[in-house]
């Protein structure tokens, strides 16, 4: 049998690209933002740090942070029917007012 071609970041040309203007180093107050438990967030990825990256398939979802893990964070999504814990990284995350 033939192995599948592609990983994670396969069909993603426009998912993860940047804005020409926010091309560059990474805000450091994003890296290192926190959030409390409870607290609402969009999972929005950030092309440049590929660590504590989601699956491209909760590009744009909203999430609740449940807690803690290390230094990333454990994020309860809803996929269709189902409720999904995911552990990402502060960088890709904003928070919702």
């Amino acid at each position: 049998m033939a192995k599948r071609k592609g990983g994670l970041r396969r069909k993603t040309r426009d998912i993860l690209k940047k804005h020409y203007k926010t091309k560059g180093k990474v805000s450091l107050t994003k890296y290192f933002q926190k959030f409390n438990d409870g607290d609402k967030v969009v999972l929005k990825a950030e092309p440049g740090v590929q660590k504590g990256m989601y699956y491209k398939r909760y590009h744009g979802k909203e999430g609740i942070v449940m807690g803690k893990q290390g230094n990333c964070y454990q994020v309860l999504i809803k996929d269709f029917r189902m409720d999904k814990m995911i552990i990402v990284h502060p960088i890709h995350l904003k928070l919702i007012k």
